[in-house]
């Protein structure tokens, strides 16, 4: 071998130095904390300025990073939460210490119960004042600790560009959700020079939060096809993990080569094309009839909870449950959903295998990966059965039990009738229709986001959802006031899209001021209110379950039941904001039209009965066997 080679050779084997970290200039913490969010490619944070944060505004103002400011915390952390979920990025929102900290915890919560990726920021006293009761302090690691995924306290200057990539890690990786970072003032005040951390480094130090393999067991794969070829009734069930994964694609590939009927979760809602002809739409406590009776059965409906279950026809003998957590709203009695079928949960979280409902063939993996090798093995392994009897089922039930709606006789007697239409009862808009309208008009494509509510439930009945990340909403926690503030958010994201709250007037009015947001920082997201003057699904409850006694639900004048108040018109004006109010059936779909055609924030307040129900419903904990699905 000649010296050439044996020197290349020795330079071939000889060990890489490990690559030096970057160092930048000596700046503040406030500076170093701004450019590691620019770095980790923040685009826009919700940010409410306080003493204890106003020097990160004060870097703000010379950053890249567009701050919008919300009127309230809590407006500006569900935007935040409404930007992440449709681009599948964290959201940032950011208070100062105390009271403008825990306006951010029921957003904090949100996430943390929808899988969402935020990073909430929140200024805290100097290091010397903490636990000495200072104005403002308060123990924001302790508040948050069961509803976040990491929280920090920053305690050192050198450690701001470790902590924030981070946080960016732990909350977007594995099933996303929120991450505190806790900032004193005097950290913030400090100088130093920062070093950068590579993502490879950081991870290296979070052995509790980086899992080297999420691929599903090739064994249980396996498995699950051999059930598929064994199974007669099917159904797969899908929740937000498809949506989070981006296995949306990958889902319906598997569901068409299988001829498998597909039901989703709220938080599902896109990840399969209600459109498509596999599909049962979402299924629970307000989700069609068809689904729930797929994956549980039908069943004579019981006068009493008490009364014996007599089935009818069959449901699921196969459920394949991704990216679920078999959350109540959708079991109702744990141990009677899917008695009779076998179950197969696939979820990237192993503490949601057998929580809830325990499983015959529990797999821990990333639901992308496992749908993908799945259609991998099914294109050299295709699987014959076309359930035909079973799919013929289900047609029975879809023919048997749409979505429906129409004036029963509790609208027709109502006070709205008395009140608001006054001999021009044909008139009446009933909640469903403006839905339905706005489905029609926008064919589909716009991106939904809702309040709490009945509002909520019909938003999801009603407009058929195409793709992922179409629909938002508060469902875990059910946050009224989520729904404006998250459309500013979504809006932000996609600026040259449609973007609707469908909203009622009790939720829409908990973040109001944020018509102001909308209108200052030019954000053209719309909202439809429907405006039944009360708490319309308590309404429902106190009608189904308290003899129809009313616990203080009605949000309107008392001494002038007749009047629509408040009056959003007025309100919405005063912020420069458009606002038409719509009663008669006739103005409806032109009025829809004109709030599409703006290119402005634009409130319609739509005033509806709220003697109207949402139904299908399965009252809590009861079963398939309790739920009331016809007019």
């Amino acid at each position: 071998m000649s010296k050439t080679s044996e020197t290349a050779k020795a330079k071939a084997t000889k060990p890489t130095a490990p690559k030096r970290n970057e160092v930048g200039a000596a700046k503040f913490g406030r500076d170093i904390f701004v450019e590691a969010l620019e770095r980790e490619g923040v685009e826009v944070i919700f940010a409410y300025p306080g003493g204890a944060s106003m020097e990160i505004h004060q870097s703000l103002t010379k950053s890249k990073i567009r701050t919008i400011l919300p009127r309230h915390e809590q407006g500006g952390s569900f935007a935040a939460e409404g930007y992440a979920r449709v681009t599948g990025k964290a959201g940032v929102c950011m208070g100062t210490s105390g009271p403008g900290a825990t306006n951010l915890v029921t957003a904090i919560a949100d996430a943390y119960m929808d899988s969402c990726p935020l990073i909430a920021i929140t200024g805290q006293v100097t290091q010397a004042m903490i636990g000495r009761g200072a104005f403002q302090e308060t123990d924001m690691i302790g508040v948050t600790l069961p509803i976040v995924k990491h929280s920090y306290l920053v305690t050192d200057i050198n450690d701001i560009p470790r902590i924030v990539k981070e946080a960016f890690y732990i909350a977007q990786s594995g099933r996303p959700g929120p991450v505190v970072i806790d900032f004193p003032k005097d950290v913030q005040q400090a100088k130093a020079q920062p070093v950068w951390p590579t993502l490879e480094q950081v991870k290296k130090g979070l052995r509790g939060y980086t899992q080297p393999d999420l691929k599903a067991d090739e064994l249980a794969l396996n498995e699950i096809i051999g059930m598929i070829e064994n199974a007669e009734r099917p159904v797969l069930y899908c929740g937000g993990g498809i949506i989070t994964s981006g296995a949306a694609a990958e889902l319906k590939k598997f569901a068409e080569a299988c001829n498998i009927p597909v039901t989703t979760t709220l938080m599902g809602l896109g990840g399969f094309p209600e459109t498509h002809p596999l599909s049962l739409r979402w299924l629970g406590m307000h989700g069609s009839a068809v689904a729930n009776w797929a994956v549980n059965g039908e069943y004579e409906k019981r006068k009493t909870f008490n009364d014996p279950m007599v089935k009818m026809n069959d449901g699921a003998d196969l459920l394949l449950a991704f990216g679920v957590r078999f959350d109540d709203r959708v079991t109702g009695k744990f141990e009677e959903f899917c008695k009779h079928g076998r179950i197969v949960h696939v979820d990237i979280d192993a503490s949601e295998l057998n929580k809830n409902r325990k499983a015959h063939l529990p797999v821990v993996g990333d639901i992308k990966d496992a749908l993908t090798r799945l259609n991998k093995m099914i294109a050299k392994r295709p699987i014959n059965k076309k359930h035909t009897a079973w799919l013929e089922q289900i047609g029975e039930w879809k023919k048997k039990a749409p979505f429906a709606y129409g004036i029963t006789a509790e609208i027709a007697n109502s006070d709205h009738m008395k009140d608001h239409l006054k001999g021009n009862e044909d008139q009446c808009i009933i909640q469903q229709m403006v839905v339905e309208t706005l489905y029609e008009l926008t064919k589909g494509d716009a991106y939904i986001t809702t309040g709490v509510g009945q509002h909520q439930m019909w938003a999801a009945q009603w407009f058929k959802y195409k793709f992922p990340r179409q629909f938002v909403s508060s469902l875990g926690l059910g946050s009224m006031g989520y729904g404006f503030p998250a459309a500013l958010g979504v809006k932000v994201a996609f600026p040259d899209k449609q973007v609707i709250d469908i909203d009622g007037d009790g939720s829409f009015l908990m973040n109001i001021q944020e018509l102001a947001t909308a209108n200052v920082e030019k954000i053209a997201a719309k909202a439809i209110i429907l405006n039944n003057q009360h708490l319309g699904m308590v309404v429902q409850w106190e009608d189904n379950f308290y003899a129809g006694n009313r616990g203080h639900t009605y949000l309107g004048n008392p001494e002038n039941r007749a009047q629509v108040y408040p009056d959003y018109v007025r309100v919405c004006n005063s912020f420069n904001v458009k606002c038409e109010r719509v009663i008669y059936k006739k103005d409806l779909r032109a009025a829809i039209q004109r709030m599409l055609d703006s290119d402005e924030a634009y409130v319609l307040d739509v005033v509806v009965p709220y003697s109207e129900h949402v139904i299908p419903f399965i009252p809590a904990g009861k079963t398939v066997a309790d739920m009331i699905w016809k007019l």
